[in-house]
């Protein structure tokens, strides 16, 4: 996209390959990090239930719902969830399903938003972030497409940027219950979130009023337009509201009750790695010592191996062979954990979460059982999931055919995954 004022470069006799790439390298260079705001109390949606942020929709804790875009999101870097002092347990027990959890950093809130988001930019200053995007924790149905607007103009060169929507309705300005004039409502907008900025200008700027003891401001643009930043607007999204009455939570339970069918997708793999002479077997990322091991390029771990490839077919991204191929030595004696990290960074940048992980092997030998935790554990930690979404199960094949000759070992691997916004 030109912006505005601007010509093309071919107009302008600029090399327009030089220039893309130059573009790509700064956006290469600029690192977008998260701060969720999720350490208020809700009173407006009433407190017996807990804070809003940790009450149920669609099954799973608004935070999480939440979350879980942003997670989903190829350029999120670091994430950090600003939460009330009281509500750690609330917060562990409501992500703790979610893929990627273990990515998310926590800070702890203060008395008002604006102390909890300061909070929040600080524990993200000591991150590599060049950007910050702030978003209420109340907003679960935020979308990837929002998110790319945004970053579009961070990458133009905004300084602050506010999604928002029009407002459409007619405004009154009413004192004790007695309307006193309509409000004009031309060139007025409903401020929305994430409000993105370069991080050391809204991070300089939130030190600065608090240094100052301002604490009015009700947004974090007010902040920036107070400390002379110029704000740039983008288009909001109808979908992106805030839950802040015990209605809008029903309401949001309903909306996920009835929405459309989820794109869940299961990918399958089969890898078979013929046995020779050895001191032991890699199996599931397992070393097991053996008086075989397994012939092959990397450290022929059949089990990873078809993982890779059930991954890879949830999102029609080939197979193992298209991103590793053998013929290349680089890969020669790599551990198979790269190409399962590779598989499921591929299947996060297309919109992807990982939701279960299913391994099947086949040997007579070496037995899988005193093993099986270990190879669930460290599938788990590739792919960012919890233990209980990853299954390793073992067979023999009753001394049938080459595998029950002891001439190789075989896995059958499943994976399912849920794409949501735009996957490929």
């Amino acid at each position: 996209m030109v912006a505005a004022g601007k010509m093309p470069c071919e107009s302008i006799g600029l090399d327009c390959q030089l220039f893309v790439s130059e573009q790509a390298s700064d956006e290469k260079r600029m690192q977008i990090g998260i701060v969720i705001v999720a350490a208020g109390r809700g009173e407006r949606a009433g407190m017996e239930d807990g804070p809003k942020q940790y009450r149920r929709i669609g099954g799973s804790a608004v935070i999480a719902h939440t979350l879980e875009v942003f997670l989903t999101w190829h350029r999120a870097t670091v994430v950090v969830v600003v939460i009330h002092p009281d509500d750690r347990d609330l917060f562990e027990k409501a992500i703790a399903r979610i893929s990627g959890a273990d990515r998310v950093l926590t800070a702890l809130g203060g008395a008002t938003r604006q102390q909890s988001v300061l909070a929040g930019l600080e524990a993200l200053a000591t991150a590599e972030a060049t950007h910050v995007m702030i978003h209420d924790a109340a907003r679960p149905f935020i979308d990837h497409a929002l998110l790319e607007r945004i970053a579009a103009r961070l990458d133009a060169g905004d300084e602050a940027v506010l999604p928002a929507l029009p407002v459409f309705d007619t405004l009154k300005r009413g004192v004790g219950g007695i309307v006193q004039e309509t409000v004009p409502r031309d060139g007025l907008f409903a401020a929305q979130t994430p409000q993105s900025f370069r991080l050391p200008t809204i991070l300089q700027a939130h030190r600065d009023a608090a240094h100052a003891g301002l604490e009015a401001f009700t947004d974090d643009c007010s902040i920036a337009e107070w400390s002379g930043t110029e704000v740039k607007l983008v288009e909001g999204s109808p979908d992106n509201v805030k839950l802040t009455v015990r209605r809008d939570i029903i309401m949001a339970d309903q909306r996920m009750a009835g929405a459309t069918m989820p794109d869940v997708r299961t990918g399958n793999g089969y890898d078979v790695h013929q046995t020779e002479a050895g001191d032991g077997v890699t199996l599931c990322g397992v070393f097991i010592p053996h008086d075989q091991g397994l012939k092959g390029h990397s450290d022929a771990d059949v089990g990873l191996h078809a993982l890779t490839d059930a991954l890879l077919a949830t999102c029609g991204a080939g197979d193992i062979g298209d991103h590793f191929p053998p013929s290349d030595p680089q890969w020669k004696g790599a551990p198979s954990r790269i190409f399962l990290a590779r598989a499921a960074e591929i299947v996060r940048q297309n919109g992807g979460t990982i939701m279960n992980a299913d391994v099947s092997l086949i040997a007579e030998a070496p037995k899988i059982g005193p093993h099986r935790q270990a190879m669930r554990e460290t599938m788990a930690g590739i792919l960012e999931i919890s233990v209980d979404r990853c299954s390793v199960k073992a067979t023999t094949n009753e001394q049938i055919g080459f595998i029950g000759r002891r001439e190789g070992i075989a896995a059958i691997a499943t994976a399912t995954v849920i794409y949501r916004d735009g996957a490929s």
